[in-house]
């Protein structure tokens, strides 16, 4: 009987039909009994027959009904992460019919501010012009990129001698063959590093061509840091500590001798062999990423597609059955928990620290993705963010600049913008009447900034690092500041890493990764190195591996679904 359960019993109109039929029978020639038949048998069974007849009609109406829903249903899926993965993915779901849940420890799209009430951010990003698919998914929302973008600019580079160098905008140099066209516009760019330091980047040129011609060869080079790598191919060291190390801190986070070079020629590749004005760069004219970009993504999601974005939510662990994520648990900041179940699929756009969390929650998943566990293994690379509110305006050469060679830094990268030089609504920098210029000052790989104090810090940009690249600044007062630090916070390529980074299909047909750090496979896009941008592809391929496993649904299946430009 328990198989009857939760299905239609026979109702008293076919018990009533099956009674008239048997009496039928009864009153016909062959008599009141029938060879082999006891009536009263049979008068006992009329009740258990109409509701067998009417069990297997309303099984037959069951399986049609379940067969409706199934082509109906929308396929349900859980994105972990509000980064450009997890946007990417979102997005990609959304628009083909599924029914998306994001869930992210911040609140997605939401400003982030000062205990003044002023504007901050974690990072200054900047745009590379090889944006293809931010630009296209920015415009398909009706966002005009001469109002969230400024123009291309340059950039310079400072040490305690001064201005060393400003990178050009390329777009503006003659139109040559790469790395000619590079070479020609930089030429004149370098205040101290002389000629025969700058030619011998030429030596790198060759291993740039070799480093992607296999697998093989690429982990080969993945195995080597990049210092190694910089010896081999005969670059100065000059070229090497004021050039390529404040460079590699601020792109790649970690110093020469702490970076894959495989990976660091990805970066430099943009540099010297890709299309010339491929390392143009310009930024946000208004507000944050997450405000001013993300933020009209994801309304668009929640207003068109019914997006549910679950903010200040960490995700506690995934649920796996018959080798298929089958659901998900969560703890919301408040101290609340709970379970998203029947899930079709699931989206990890994740980092080291965000996947190691997941997997301690998650033994089976641990148990059945080796990759992931060796992904989170891995360690991040330490971020601290300032900003600076002067009582004054202070003219630079540039907005977007480079710390090289400062004692003080202890090892980090350095970078400051003038945000009231990119920004023009200074009163928003201000969160009511300006003053001065707006600073924003970003450390990379700096753990041996973490312990100090604030103070320490503001003194240490405001006596020492910025008086030193432009003097003006040692007249200037601060008026507010911010400190922020994030340990852990940005992906750290190793040397030796890359096996251990997740790669965009895991052995669970209903699980994909996303992020900056996913490995493509023969998948892989050309923003390698570029990490908003990769990071946003990783996303939309995450969703059509998915639909490719056929776990969206009989009309997901066939084939991939969203367009990338691979540009």
């Amino acid at each position: 009987m328990a198989l009857l359960a939760g299905l239609p019993r026979a109702s008293p109109i076919q018990v009533q039909s099956a009674r008239t039929a048997l009496n039928e029978l009864r009153s016909s020639k062959s008599g009141a009994k029938v060879e082999g038949l006891n009536t009263r048998a049979v008068r006992a069974s009329i009740p258990l027959a109409g509701a067998w007849l009417s069990l297997q009609r309303a099984r037959s109406r069951s399986r049609a009904r379940c067969a409706r829903q199934a082509e109906s249903r929308k396929p349900k899926v859980a994105v972990v992460g509000a980064g450009w993965g997890g946007l990417g993915a979102a997005k990609a779901l959304c628009e083909n019919g599924c029914d998306v849940t994001l869930f992210d420890g911040g609140q997605p799209g939401a400003p982030m501010a000062t205990p003044s009430g002023k504007p901050f951010e974690a990072g200054t990003r900047g745009f590379w012009r090889d944006y293809p698919n931010m630009n296209s998914i920015l415009a398909e929302i009706g966002l005009n990129e001469a109002d969230l973008f400024t123009d291309f600019t340059e950039s310079a580079f400072y040490s305690p001698d001064g201005l060393e160098a400003t990178a050009p905008v390329f777009a503006g140099a003659p139109e040559l063959p790469s790395p000619l066209g590079q070479v020609l516009a930089s030429f004149s760019r370098f205040k101290r590093l002389p000629l025969s330091d700058r030619l011998s980047i030429t030596g790198l040129l060759l291993a740039m061509i070799d480093f992607t011609r296999d697998e093989e060869t690429f982990k080969a080079y993945d195995r080597m840091t990049a210092h190694e790598l910089f010896i081999r191919a005969g670059l100065s060291r000059r070229l090497v500590e004021d050039f390529l190390k404040p460079t590699l801190l601020v792109g790649l986070f970690k110093p020469p001798e702490e970076l894959s070079a495989a990976v660091t020629m990805e970066l430099l590749y943009f540099y010297a062999l890709a299309h010339q004005t491929s390392f143009d760069v310009r930024w946000l004219k208004k507000g944050t990423v997450s405000e001013t970009l993300m933020s009209p993504v994801l309304n668009h999601l929640v207003e068109k597609y019914n997006l549910e974005v679950r903010g200040n939510t960490f995700v506690e662990g995934l649920d796996v059955k018959n080798m298929k994520v089958s659901g998900l648990r969560y703890a919301m900041k408040g101290g609340s928990k709970g379970l998203l179940e029947d899930l079709d699929a699931v989206v990890l756009a994740l980092g080291a620290g965000g996947l190691r969390a997941v997997l301690r929650g998650s033994p089976e998943l641990a148990k059945v993705c080796p990759t992931l566990s060796a992904a989170g293994a891995l360690r991040g690379v330490d971020v601290m963010s300032v900003r600076l509110w002067f009582d004054q305006t202070i003219p630079t050469e540039t907005p977007a600049n480079v710390f090289s060679r400062f004692r003080g830094l202890r090892g980090a990268g350095g970078t400051f913008f003038m945000l009231d030089q990119l920004q023009p609504d200074k009163e928003a920098l201000w969160a009511g009447e300006p003053q001065g210029s707006v600073v924003a000052c970003d450390f990379y790989n700096a753990g041996a900034l973490l312990p100090l104090s604030d103070e320490d810090i503001i003194r240490l940009l405001k006596e020492e690092l910025l008086p030193s690249a432009v003097p003006a600044f040692g007249n200037a007062s601060v008026v507010d500041s911010h400190v922020m630090r994030f340990p852990a916070a940005v992906s750290w390529f190793s040397p030796g890493s890359y096996e251990s980074r997740p790669t965009l299909e895991t052995p669970l047909q209903n699980l994909a990764c996303a992020g900056d750090w996913v490995r493509l496979g023969d998948r892989e896009h050309g923003a390698k190195g570029l990490c908003q941008e990769r990071a946003l592809v990783t996303g939309l391929e995450a969703a059509n591996l998915l639909a490719r496993n056929g776990v969206l649904g009989r009309t997901f299946g066939a084939t991939s679904f969203f367009g990338i430009d691979t540009t």
